[in-house]
């Protein structure tokens, strides 16, 4: 039965912990070629730095080739219906991985395809890049149980909604400060409380970014206008301004706290020069784990 990865909810934590061993196994023999003779595709909507390029040399380094598809040469749903293109890739090459705008897409292109379908980032939700960032915590704080991650922006937006999951799931206590009218969607807190009652984890949401920051293990935000939103750019740097991870949101938090961001960043918004480029940031480790996680996410599904 093929596995795909729509949402970190098409996991379950010893998948998880099983993709985290593989990707720190695959640092030390990726030269033996998991993926030899797969064909993986790309199909893109959206534009990307650290997903394309990511996945591009995962997938050459472990032995496969890669197609790269724009929406100009597929439009999908328009050009040609979403059930038709997942038949025929699925003729063609071993694995898709999509980037999207509507999440639907992703769950069409799954139901109709024979082969893996791998979300590469929609509106609703980014698991690659959840995964990523609890694999980077791991790595960083030695353990995922009883470590406080504070998420400060949008908490209603794709990464904000995966990391919820991800951490509910896996042992990592989160705290959201979003300002009223951008807190997390219903849906996604209500399964998140699913999985803390199993995992015991703590989940809350605040509009007190200060409160947030308050004894965080881990300050972490992302861009107050993602692709799509752009026409309510001025809105949002209204209404986040007092969202910013700063000097003295970070002095709230422990002396060792680590800050995060997904990327791209737009310094003096979300995030100031100084934090980023600081001693603790680990934003550019987080960059390079997405790397590391997709050669486990690849190896995971297609073998």
């Amino acid at each position: 039965m093929k596995k795909d990865l729509l949402c970190v909810s098409c996991l379950e934590p010893a998948s998880i912990w099983r993709i985290f061993k593989l990707s720190d196994e695959l640092m030390e023999r990726y030269d033996q070629k998991p993926l030899q003779n797969k064909n993986i595709l790309l199909f893109f909507e959206k534009p990307s730095l650290r997903t394309k390029v990511s996945f591009e040399v995962a997938i050459n380094q472990l032995g496969g080739s890669c197609l790269f598809l724009s929406d100009l040469e597929i439009g999908l749903g328009s050009r040609e219906e979403v059930k038709d293109v997942a038949r025929v890739l699925s003729c063609y090459v071993d694995c898709i991985i999509a980037r999207v705008f509507s999440h639907q897409k992703l769950i069409e292109l799954a139901q109709y395809a024979t082969i893996p379908v791998i979300n590469g980032l929609s509106d609703d939700s980014h698991p690659c890049q959840a995964l990523s960032d609890l694999y980077t915590i791991w790595k960083k704080k030695g353990e995922l149980m009883d470590i406080s991650l504070s998420f400060i922006g949008d908490g209603s937006n794709n990464v904000a909604s995966s990391l919820i999951l991800a951490c509910s799931m896996m042992g990592v206590n989160i705290t959201v400060a979003s300002p009223n009218g951008y807190y997390p969607r219903k849906e996604v807190l209500d399964k998140a409380e699913g999985y803390a009652k199993a995992s015991g984890v703590l989940i809350k949401v605040t509009s007190d970014p200060e409160e947030a920051a308050r004894s965080a293990d881990l300050l972490y935000t992302d861009v107050w206008t993602s692709m799509g939103q752009e026409r309510e750019k001025e809105e949002r740097l209204r209404v986040f301004s007092d969202f910013q991870i700063n000097e003295k949101l970070l002095s709230l938090a422990k002396k060792d706290c680590l800050i995060m961001h997904c990327l791209p960043a737009h310094r003096g918004e979300e995030i100031t020069d100084s934090v980023i480029e600081g001693p603790n940031s680990i934003v550019f480790a987080q960059a390079e784990n997405r790397l590391v996680t997709q050669r486990g996410i690849l190896v995971y599904l297609l073998t």
